[in-house]
């Protein structure tokens, strides 16, 4: 009885059955199982070495432990018997020369998947009873399973190969491995010879097309991927034998875009590209398993220069360390709680150590060939043979790696399951001790959280001397899957779909952006990546301002200067998350042109606006050194950009208000078309020549005209000419009428203000409000608009026109055209007829807008729209009689209304509070949301913020007030005298129409 027979059951360590009830049940069955095997000799075997003390032992240290052993035993009894008998390394030798056999071609893939899965179930019982007997040590099963899972990997493969070959997809000589152009690299435990008792197996599949010879119409990448995913089928598909491996592809070179093979090419350009440092430790344990191992062996000498860098390469030391630091380094203080601790990424788990020897061989293997090596105790035995680190320390922590090894197996002995959790609760630990071999909880629980205290001791003295960049708990993002402590760490600062965030972050290190494509863009990163979460997190859409951040660096050409800045100006990274959470206008904007950052920093820029005359200077400025008319062109947009952002970043800081940033967005545009009018005309008279005594000037209307602009608001222009009656056209190379020419230079200015450029474009135009509207020439002659505006236009027009403001081209036709519309307005009007008029338009404006939202504040009953046309149609009515009452701003309007005795004192008053509310929150939703709709919970919170009110709630009831009362008064003013005044302009209407009968 070889297994058995160094085997005692009264020795320390050995395990005791840690459930009485699992023990009963595994007794009875295996009692059941022996009974059905009648007179069998091997059940006689199996009776006899079962009844004597170490046999029962090792039963019972199965059965009252592992539900998982308990089955395999049970079904495997036979097996279980030759185990005892014949001792663990002869049968292990037979289980992997059955694997490593050659293809056999009348083994089909069913019977492969039997085999596989027989041998994988016989490994496992064979691994467990040899380490639980005390036969093997912990590295002797590491190795055991290494071997094996390399042998079932090799299997696959050869009968993936062989099959292909008979379909003619690959050249026979191929469907050998050791010609066949494609291999396999075992990673991480696999690769280092110290696969856990229940796990993944880490694989890269590449291929070098040079040996490769494919013969499939789809190509040679194409069909290794679908090797690979039949590979990887082969392996971890369960079936009623169970499985073989489960098996984990996701350390190939950033796996969320790159297929599940690729050439050996594209991969040493993405490692000698944008390689990560933690890449070069993951592939410290990379090793052939399976395929073309010369393929291989020249693949891995190839990246070689990558993983060892000759010389001590401080950056990449200082990001090797970034990365760990971001993991809690704990220096003592904190107790450890044991129940339900990760004895694998937890504080003084085993990846600590695996990395406290990867960062000092990563340091050091450039100069020392002999840190070349994958296994973790054998790394930290010649680290401090070669004095990198102590003789105690190596000790110490090879110790505790077998320690903590030894737990994370006896876990997952427990139900085949890839954790390494502890138990949770008292109850489970109790059992996990029993299974360790300690005779109660609290000597293991002693001995566990002294290893795990060592570790995190030595592990935190890696970082002695530099801050943690950790922040409530881990942010770490190497690697290819989500580290849960991580995970756990984004959900506390607020994001709601960690596993996202933690994607997003991996891609930025993997370098899919050109931004965090240099190695130095990437370490900067590494050290910004935790205060930037921080940052996002405490926004009001942490989730939605990392995406927008993330289109932020998508259209970054370099990230190295950014990063540094923010890394150097934590506020500016806190301005940019507000403005990402709150602001999407502005976020679009700084996505499109990441250049807008630029004058942030400058002392200025909370400053407010200078005037529209130091506006204009400052633009001069701007495009001074303009070669020609397009350099002229993207200042002016560079220019009205910057600008424009600062405006909406003051709103966003409330160092601004929207009745301030109207006016000032306005003086941006008027300074701007004030700059691009000549440029545009010097342009195009240098192609058409020019008009002789032809005047040229730019009317602002809308929002333009009154001054009171939104980020949102377009340009509302009109365009007027005048010209010698005599004129006939424009002298030069290439003549036009006079009326054609003004047309087409209209053309031209409409188009610099709304092409694209690099800088993006200035300004969306609507020429709707021009004479005659859309079916009106682009531009007007200065007689042909006053006639128009006399004899044609509609009473809309002329409440149009009450806000409009000739302010670009030439300055004594701004003048003529201002006295114009002055004389215009001021013409007496049929009070009846306007009335009507006003709320016809209204009705029609409503009938186009149905059931707007209440925070569509220009539409909802109550809004803007119901304000302005009360102010409008009272100037129109009472202009013939006091002029003073036109003013183009609405609340000017209003306050010379109240002045002229028009406006009772009260309807001023409440009017003129509602504006200033509405308005409000008008300039602030288009900074906060894209369309007026029901608005988000965080939305809300951002506006009543910016607005200044206590809460939503009580926005939301000023809000409503205050269009409640503009809806009164709109209904004192226009909607009940308009429906009287239609009352009795109804029977004079059908005395008309009778009459016209009467006649006909």
């Amino acid at each position: 009885m070889r297994l058995l027979s160094d085997f005692s059951p009264e020795g320390d360590g050995i395990p005791h059955p840690g459930d009485a009830r699992l023990l009963a049940l595994g007794e009875t069955a295996w009692g059941e199982a022996l009974a059905q095997a009648g007179s069998d000799p091997a059940a006689a075997s199996a009776r006899q070495w079962g009844a004597a003390p170490a046999g029962r032992a090792l039963l019972a240290a199965i059965f009252g432990n592992s539900p998982y052993l308990t089955g395999i035993a049970i079904r495997e009894w036979g097996y279980l018997t030759r185990l005892v008998e014949a001792g663990p390394d002869i049968l292990v030798a037979e289980i992997i020369a059955d694997a490593d056999r050659p293809a056999d071609p009348a083994e089909d893939r069913p019977a492969l998947l039997r085999r596989l899965r027989r041998a994988k179930r016989r490994m496992a019982l064979v691994a467990a009873a040899a380490e639980l007997a005390g036969i093997w040590s912990l590295e002797q099963q590491m190795d055991g399973l290494s071997r094996f899972a390399e042998a079932a990997i090799g299997a696959g493969l050869r009968h993936l190969l062989a099959a292909a070959a008979r379909a003619g997809r690959i050249a026979p000589a191929v469907a050998e491995e050791a010609g066949c152009g494609f291999f396999v690299l075992g990673m991480g435990k696999l690769g280092g010879g110290e696969l856990n008792y229940s796990s993944d197996i880490d694989l890269i599949a590449l291929y070098d097309p040079q040996r490769a010879q494919v013969n499939v119409p789809d190509g040679v990448q194409a069909f290794f991927v679908r090797l690979v995913r039949e590979l990887a089928r082969i392996l971890d598909e369960r079936t009623g034998e169970g499985y073989v491996f489960r098996t984990d592809l996701r350390l190939r070179p950033d796996p969320a875009s790159t297929p599940l093979a690729i050439s050996t090419a594209a991969a040493l350009a993405y490692y000698e590209s944008v390689g990560q440092n933690w890449e070069r430790a993951a592939l410290i344990k990379a090793r052939a398993v399976a395929g073309d191992r010369l393929a291989a062996a020249r693949f891995l000498r190839e990246l070689q220069p990558f993983l060892w860098r000759k010389s001590l390469d401080f950056a990449a030391i200082a990001d090797i360390h970034s990365i760990k630091r971001q993991i809690n380094a704990h220096r003592g203080g904190a107790r450890i709680a044991i129940a339900g601790h990760n004895i694998k990424t937890g504080r003084g788990g085993i990846r600590e150590i695996e990395f406290f020897a990867q960062t000092q061989q990563l340091i050091w293997g450039g100069r020392m060939p002999e840190l070349r090596l994958a296994p973790t105790c054998e790394a930290l035995r010649r680290l401090a043979a070669l004095g990198r680190i102590d003789r105690e320390s190596a000790d110490a922590l090879i110790e505790d790696y077998r320690f903590l090894r030894r737990v994370e197996h006896r876990l997952q002995m427990i139900d085949d399951a890839q954790t390494h959790t502890l138990p949770a609760d008292d109850a489970g630990i109790a059992r996990l001790a029993a299974f360790l071999g300690y005779p109660d909880a609290a000597g293991f629980t002693a001995e566990l959280r002294a290893r795990l205290g060592s570790v995190e001791r030595h592990y935190a003295e890696l970082f002695e001397e530099a801050p943690s960049l950790a922040g409530p708990g881990n942010l770490v993002f190497t690697g290819a899957e989500d580290d849960p402590d991580t995970l756990a760490s984004l959900g506390s600062l607020g994001f709601a779909e960690p596993s996202a965030v933690a994607a997003m972050v991996r891609s930025w290190h993997h370098g899919r952006l050109r931004a965090t494509r240099s190695a130095r863009a990437r370490e900067i990163l590494t050290e910004l990546v935790p205060g930037l979460l921080r940052v996002f997190g405490a926004t009001p859409h942490p989730d939605l301002a990392l995406q927008r951040f993330d289109q932020f660096l998508s259209h970054l050409p370099a990230g190295v200067q950014l990063f540094s800045l923010f890394h150097a100006n934590p506020p500016l990274l806190e301005l940019v998350a507000d403005i990402m959470a709150e602001a999407p206008s502005l976020a679009e904007r700084l996505a499109q042109r990441p250049r807008l950052l630029d004058p942030v920093l400058s002392e200025d820029f909370a400053a407010p606006l200078p005037d529209r005359a130091l506006l204009s200077v400052d633009l001069a400025r701007g495009v001074a050194g303009a070669r020609d008319f397009e350099e002229t062109l993207e200042g002016l947009r560079r220019w009205a950009g910057e600008r424009r952002f600062q405006v909406g970043v003051q709103l966003l800081r409330r160092r601004t208000g929207p009745f301030e940033a109207g006016a000032a967005l306005a003086d941006i545009a008027e300074a701007t078309l004030a700059a691009l009018v000549p440029a545009v005309e010097e342009e195009f008279a240098r192609l058409y020549g020019r008009v002789e005594g032809g005047q040229f000037a730019v009317v602002g209307m809308g929002r333009l005209g009154s001054r009171e602009m939104t980020l949102a608001s377009d340009l509302d222009l009109i365009l007027i000419y005048d010209a010698p009656p005599a004129s006939e056209g424009s002298h030069g190379g290439r003549p036009l009428p006079t009326a054609q020419y003004y047309a087409r230079l209209g053309q031209r200015l409409i188009g610099a203000l709304t092409a694209a450029g690099g800088e993006g474009r200035l300004y969306a135009v609507d020429m709707r409000l021009r004479p005659s509207g859309a079916s009106g020439p682009l531009a007007s002659s200065f007689e042909g608009f006053g006639r128009y505006q006399r004899e044609n236009a509609w009473t809309w027009e002329h409440m149009a026109l009450t806000r409009a403001r000739p302010l670009a081209g030439n300055a004594a036709l701004c003048r003529r055209i201002a006295a114009a519309i002055a004389e215009i307005l001021a013409a007496p009007r049929d009070p009846e007829r306007l009335l009507l008029d006003v709320a016809d338009m209204r009705r029609r404006i409503a009938a186009e807008n149905r059931n707007p939202s209440p925070w569509d504040i220009k539409n909802r009953e109550g809004g803007l729209i119901d304000l302005e046309f009360i102010a409008q149609y009272l100037m129109l009515r009472e202009a013939a009689r006091d002029a003073r009452v036109l003013r183009r701003g609405t609340a000017e309007a209003l306050a010379a209304l109240e002045a002229a005795g028009v406006l009772p004192a009260a309807a001023a008053r409440e009017l003129g509070d509602a504006l200033l509310s509405l308005r409000r929150a008008h300039g602030l939703l288009v900074l906060l949301v894209d369309a007026p709709t029901a608005l988000p919970e965080p939305v809300q919170g951002s506006l009543a913020r910016l607005a200044g009110a206590v809460d939503f709630a009580r926005l939301d009831a000023d809000i409503s007030d205050s269009a409640a009362r503009v809806a009164i008064w709109f209904e004192r003013l226009i909607g009940e005298p308009a429906r009287h005044a239609a009352r009795r302009a109804a029977p004079r209407q059908e005395r008309r129409r009778n009459g016209r009968s009467t006649r006909g």
